[in-house]
């Protein structure tokens, strides 16, 4: 039962008060995982979370460059869903606000900024074969 009522309070954040954030956060952590992955692009750096994924002595460099990246607004997700807490739910559950500001902040960083370093690599290199 516990974990039902858990589900609905993560749920019923999409309506209701601060709703508004679920399109702004997302979109500051895309916006920064293009600039992060036109970076990468111009370095000649591989694709970002493969990279995590794949290769152990790189990980933890690029975790904290990721986690250095995303930090605000991590962190600020995490402090506007405990005020929706503090005025919707009347209490502060810390687990669910940080469900919430991973799925709002981590993941759309993580999945962005390597499809964007492929993307412009491979239309640079289309751009220099056509020259």
């Amino acid at each position: 039962m516990e974990i039902l009522t858990h589900m609905e309070h993560l749920v019923g954040r999409l309506r209701g008060p601060f709703s508004l954030r679920f399109i702004i956060q997302p979109l500051v952590a895309v916006i920064l995982a293009v600039r992060a992955g036109l970076k990468d692009a111009r370095e000649g750096r591989p694709a970002h979370l493969w990279t995590i994924a794949t290769d152990p002595a790189r990980r933890s460099k690029l975790l904290q460059e990721s986690w250095k990246d995303v930090a605000k607004v991590f962190i600020m997700a995490v402090v506007i869903d405990i005020i929706y807490e503090i005025i919707v739910l009347r209490h502060i559950h810390p687990l669910q606000s940080l469900i919430v500001a991973t799925a709002l902040a981590l993941i759309p960083y993580l999945l962005i900024r390597g499809p964007v370093n492929r993307i412009v690599r491979h239309w640079w290199n289309r751009k220099e074969l056509r020259q």
